[in-house]
C-alpha cells in the first residue's frame, strides 16, 4: 500500500468515526465551514440548496498542495527539459533552457509566462495522450522535492483533504479549477484526491485527432488563471459555484464569482499559509501565491481565511504517522 492511499484511507476512518474535519484544530474556520455546509444541507433551513446545484471549486497549487518554492508542475518541466536537452544542443545558450540546465532557478522565473509556455511547448507538445500519461505517472511516482526530500504527492494537505471529503460526504461536487496544466494534474489528481479527471479543469494545449488518438501541439489553447477561471468554470461545469477555495489573488476572480451567486448561500475559503516551520509563510510580496488583493477583500467581505499555523493540527498527511 502506497502512503498515499494510507492517508487517504486515515483521514476516511478518522472522519467516519465521527469526528469532522479531525485535523482542524475548533476555530473559526473550522466553525465556519460546518456552520455553512449543516444549513446548506437541512431541507428546513432557507439557506438549503439541492444537491444538485452543491458545487465546489478548489484551485490546486497553494491549496490542495504547496507550491514553493515554485508550482510542482514547472519542476516536471524542468526535468523533462533536462531529459531531451542532447537532442537539443541549441538550449546550450537560450534562454529560458539555459538556465533549466544550469538548475538557475531565479533565472527561469525571470522568464516569466513568455518563458515558461516555451518550456512547456517544448516538453509537451507531439506527445499523445496515453505517452504523456505514463510519463507524468513516472515522474510523479519517483521525483522528490528539492528541499523536503519527499514524492510531491506527499506534500498535499492533510486538512484540505479531508474537507474534500467532507463536503462528497454531504453531497457536494468537488472541481479542480488550477492555473496548472490540466494534462499534468489528470493522471495523478484522481488517486490523490479522490476526484475524478473529468472534474478537472486546468490549463491546455491544443489539441488534434490524428490516426486515432489525441495529439498535443505546440499552442497554448486556455491558460486557466485568474480572471479566466470563471470562464473555464462556465465551460466546463456550466454553473456557478456555491462554494470556492483558494490561497492567491490569482483565485479571486472565481471566489469573487462565486460570491456573486444571487440564487444561493455561498462560502469562501482562502489558505493563509503563515506556519514557517512545518510548510512556508508569505502573502503579499511572494512571486509564487501572492495573497495581496485577495486578503484585504476576504477580511472586508467575511471570507473565511484559514490560519495556517494555528488552526491546522498538521499540515501533511506523513505527520500523522509521527
Amino acid at each position: 500500500m502506497t502512503r498515499i492511499l494510507f492517508s487517504l484511507l486515515l483521514m476516511l476512518s478518522l472522519t467516519h468515526a465521527g469526528e469532522n474535519l479531525a485535523s482542524w484544530n475548533d476555530g473559526t474556520s473550522k466553525k465556519n465551514i460546518i456552520s455553512y455546509v449543516t444549513s446548506v444541507t437541512d431541507p428546513k433551513n432557507k439557506d438549503f440548496i439541492p444537491v444538485a446545484d452543491r458545487i465546489a471549486v478548489f484551485d490546486n497549487d497553494g491549496t490542495l498542495w504547496s507550491e514553493k518554492p515554485m508550482y510542482f508542475f514547472l519542476y516536471f518541466t524542468m526535468d523533462r527539459i533536462i531529459d531531451l536537452a542532447p537532442q537539443h544542443p541549441e538550449w546550450k545558450t537560450e534562454e529560458p533552457f539555459k538556465s533549466v540546465l544550469q538548475k538557475d532557478i531565479k533565472g527561469v522565473m525571470k522568464s516569466g509566462m513568455e518563458g515558461l509556455t516555451k518550456l512547456i511547448m517544448a516538453t509537451h507538445a507531439g506527445m499523445t495522450d496515453e505517452a504523456f500519461d505514463d510519463l507524468v505517472m513516472d515522474w510523479i511516482k519517483t521525483a522528490k522535492h528539492p528541499t523536503k526530500n519527499v514524492h510531491y504527492t506527499e506534500l498535499i494537505f492533510q486538512p484540505m483533504l479531508e474537507l474534500l471529503n467532507y463536503l462528497r460526504d454531504n453531497g457536494f461536487k468537488t472541481f479542480i479549477v488550477s492555473g496548472g496544466g490540466i494534462d499534468f494534474m489528470r493522471p495523478w489528481a484522481s488517486e490523490v484526491y479522490g476526484m475524478p479527471s473529468y472534474q478537472i479543469i486546468g490549463s491546455k494545449l491544443e489539441v488534434k485527432y490524428e490516426n486515432k488518438q489525441i495529439v498535443r501541439y505546440p499552442k497554448l489553447r486556455f491558460n486557466d488563471d485568474k480572471e479566466d477561471k470563471p470562464v473555464g468554470i462556465h465551460y466546463h461545469i456550466g454553473k456557478r459555484p456555491v462554494a470556492a477555495f483558494g490561497n492567491s489573488d490569482g483565485d479571486f476572480a472565481m471566489m469573487e464569482y462565486t460570491e456573486a451567486n444571487a440564487k444561493y448561500k455561498t462560502l469562501q475559503l482562502y489558505v493563509h499559509h503563515t506556519d514557517d516551520k512545518r510548510e512556508v509563510a508569505y502573502d503579499r510580496k511572494s512571486h509564487v501565491g501572492k495573497l495581496d488583493k485577495g486578503l484585504d477583500y476576504a477580511k472586508a467581505h467575511d471570507w473565511t481565511v484559514v490560519d495556517m499555523k494555528k488552526e491546522w493540527k498538521v499540515v501533511y498527511p506523513f505527520e500523522l504517522k509521527k
